[in-house]
């Protein structure tokens, strides 16, 4: 990581109405990671007889990325951050958080991380991805993966507060959370704003719970339709294994297709570098038979700024229609600077 000294950030100073007396820090960080994915049943495209004849295409990936932060302390003590990642060549995140010490923190986000309950929403252990990570139900990767999941929206305003034992977070994602210029708006055809509030517990050495529920727009664009949702968690560390459950309820606006979705996972920390973690994933839906189930493996082993990964993620009855079955490999190195 590189690190840039700048004074008199004057404009940034004072658009927050901050004196020119106002000096920060940018910091430049990055990573690279490449990747081999295999995939069966409905995800793989190739099909039965371009596997058998060679045709199935290269299976190696690369992502790339670059994160650029800044921050400065204001005269009343607070302190302002930016940072914006671009991923691939294009930017990705891009969010602006304001710490006021006791207070709180206070950021906005036009970008990739969650708002409020959002924020837990899958608190399961894991080496590397979460059990739904490259499930896909029909092999369009627009056709779902794992259902039952909570959001928080990805774009808005996000306030945490943390207090001994307890932290608190309150999110606002709004009217579909479309990212506009300064002084602009997203326009019509948005729906409801995403709110929700969460909060974690730790009330003894190695068990955190925690609580979370909110509403969420429907997609309708009608700003009216809400679905309920809520998220229960706990996890407990107890030497180099750590064990989680969590179980999470959507109540869709006007119909009885509601979700309850379970989760559990364990990781075991062999030594400093290596971990391998398995999940769980059941998710039950009000109006079908079936249920969606899935299950994953993975692993990690961290050497310096190298960290090689891999997991395999399995599912069946994807978006709960008993048709869908799918399956996900993928192995990666990542290097970090």
């Amino acid at each position: 990581m590189k690190t840039w000294k700048k004074a008199g950030l004057t404009a940034l100073a004072s658009s927050l109405v901050a004196t020119s007396a106002f000096a920060g820090a940018m910091t430049v960080s990055g990573s690279a990671n490449l990747t081999y994915t295999g995939n069966t049943g409905a995800q793989d495209s190739a099909g039965p007889a371009a596997l058998s004849t060679g045709q199935d295409g290269s299976r190696f990936g690369m992502t790339k990325s670059i994160s650029f932060a800044g921050s400065g302390e204001m005269d009343n003590g607070w302190t302002v951050s930016l940072g914006t990642t671009f991923s691939n060549a294009a930017a990705s995140a891009v969010g602006i958080t304001l710490d006021m010490g006791d207070a709180g923190s206070l950021d906005y986000e036009g970008g990739t991380s969650q708002r409020g309950a959002g924020k837990i929403k899958d608190m399961m252990p894991t080496a590397d991805e979460d059990v739904g990570n490259g499930l896909d139900s029909n092999g369009t990767a627009s056709g779902g993966t794992v259902s039952g999941t909570i959001t928080g929206g990805a774009q808005g305003f996000h306030y945490s507060k943390a207090m001994d034992m307890v932290e608190i977070g309150l999110g606002y994602a709004p009217k579909g959370g479309t990212t506009t210029t300064n002084g602009g708006a997203s326009g019509p055809g948005a729906g409801a704003s995403t709110t929700s509030a969460y909060i974690k517990i730790d009330p003894m050495d190695g068990l955190e719970i925690g609580f979370g529920v909110g509403e969420k727009s429907t997609g309708t664009g009608d700003t009216s339709q809400t679905d309920d949702m809520d998220t229960m968690y706990a996890t407990y560390v107890y030497g180099p294994v750590t064990f989680g459950y969590q179980r999470s309820n959507i109540d869709t606006y006007s119909t009885t297709a509601d979700d309850e979705q379970t989760r559990w996972g364990i990781l075991y920390a062999v030594n400093d570098e290596l971990s391998i973690s398995y999940q769980d994933h059941e998710n039950d839906d009000s109006t079908t038979a079936v249920d969606e189930e899935a299950t994953g493996v993975s692993m990690s082993y961290t050497v310096g700024s190298m960290t090689f990964k891999a997991h395999r993620n399995k599912g069946t009855n994807i978006t709960n229609a008993a048709t869908n079955a799918s399956e996900h490999t993928e192995l990666g190195v990542t290097f970090a600077f």
